[in-house]
């Protein structure tokens, strides 16, 4: 179960840290910031060669990277075509994923849709998490695979573990190591596959997968250690602040504006955040009922994850810096104050939370606050781009009409 809930954190990760490239691509362009070494790509359609000494970021609804990467590669989209040479390792999460290019070190992936195509070499370790999982491309170290149809038709020179309801040996398969695969039957692996003496079966069934749960949820401690709070507080403490450090950086217009539109208009903030979660919660069943819907599910889950996070520091940020005048006369306050009082206001917040149902109800508050203030950006953005549509009407701008 680790292995499920790091690919969750490896796909969130992605997201977040192209969330500030993808905000400054207008419409269908292509935006690429070189920062340290690193390279952040993002747009609508992604077609681009990558020349990046450090690591890659791409992001985009139609990604097809090629070039070389000289560190670790991060892609999160729709449709993925990875055709880079990449010298560390690589990480993807999308609809469709197919992997073309070299990976110096290790490969994750998730999605609905996985391929490493023939010519793509891994020299490090792979993990596939995905529906259809089809492995073509060569493998210097071990294999893990969970996925429902499993294809595998490349030599693999390490310990290969499967998890599938179908699993399927190509020509090519060769593994050199142990094989151990469970599916909800026993299959004949080819002699030529693995031998014998190195395949291992584990039948797989609904109630396994439920006592792993349960076993999972008996090995954790009734109440963490201090140790752990302290460690888990300030490991969350560091991802707020550098997402923070992030946002200010490449967008600091922006956060601006959505700060000021918690502070100015709490009440309507936290009615737009009700609306605003209400719609993203309310997508999942309407996008599960149209069936062919089914697969944008996930992206939706992903979504509703990436807007609570979002908005969770956007609430706390806009309330810290209301608050703030009242302690520092200082109008405009540069960069590092502003972290440091955002800081300082997640502190507080999280000491807050030791108060039985009051601190859930200021920390809920707080990202109602947060995507309230999205929510009103985001529906500001559309009716200016229906304006735009329909021409000018020379009665009032749109704030006026919509009161928005």
């Amino acid at each position: 179960m680790t292995k499920h809930a790091k690919t969750g954190s490896i796909v969130l990760a992605i997201a977040l840290m192209v969330g500030a490239a993808v905000a400054r691509a207008d419409g269908g362009e292509v935006s690429s910031i070189t920062h340290g070494g690193d390279t952040y790509i993002a747009g609508a359609q992604v077609h681009q060669a990558i020349r990046s000494p450090g690591d890659a970021f791409v992001s985009g609804r139609t990604v097809e990277a090629r070039g070389e990467a000289g560190q670790d590669l991060h892609v999160a989209g729709l449709d993925l075509s990875i055709g880079t040479d990449v010298a560390g390792d690589v990480y993807a999460a999308g609809m469709t994923v197919v992997v073309r290019g070299n990976v110096g070190q290790d490969l994750t992936a998730a999605g609905l849709s996985l391929r490493t195509e023939r010519d793509a070499i891994t020299q490090g370790n792979v993990r596939l998490f995905g529906n259809s999982v089809t492995i073509e491309g060569p493998i210097e170290g071990a294999l893990m695979v969970t996925g429902r149809d499993v294809i595998v038709n490349a030599a693999i020179a390490g310990d290969v573990r499967i998890m599938a309801q179908t699993l399927t040996f190509g020509a090519d398969a060769v593994i050199s190591g142990a094989l151990t695969y469970s599916t909800p039957d026993r299959i004949t692996v080819p002699g030529r596959v693995a031998a014998a003496e190195r395949v291992v079966f584990e039948r797989l069934s609904h109630a396994d997968m439920w006592e792993e749960w349960d076993e999972f949820g008996q090995d954790l401690p009734g109440v963490p250690p201090f140790a752990s709070m302290v460690m888990g507080f300030v490991i969350s403490l560091l991802f707020f602040v550098v997402l923070g450090t992030v946002m200010l950086s490449f967008m600091p217009e922006r956060v601006s504006r959505l700060r000021r539109s918690v502070s100015d208009a709490p009440g309507r903030s936290i009615l737009l955040g009700v609306g605003g979660l209400s719609v993203l919660c309310g997508l999942v069943p309407v996008t599960a009922l149209t069936v062919v819907g089914l697969p944008f599910v996930p992206v939706v889950l992903l979504a509703i994850v990436v807007a609570w996070i979002l908005g969770y520091a956007l609430g706390t940020y806009g309330v810290a810096m209301r608050i703030w005048p009242g302690f520092s006369r200082e109008a405009d306050p540069s960069t590092t104050a502003r972290l440091l009082v955002f800081a300082a206001a997640l502190s507080v917040v999280a000491l807050l939370n030791f108060i039985p149902f009051v601190g859930w109800v200021i920390n809920y508050t707080l990202v109602l606050l947060g995507v309230g203030a999205m929510t009103r950006a985001a529906c500001r953005r559309i009716m200016k781009a229906s304006d735009l549509d329909a021409g000018p009407s020379g009665d009032g701008s749109n704030q006026e009409r919509t009161g928005l």
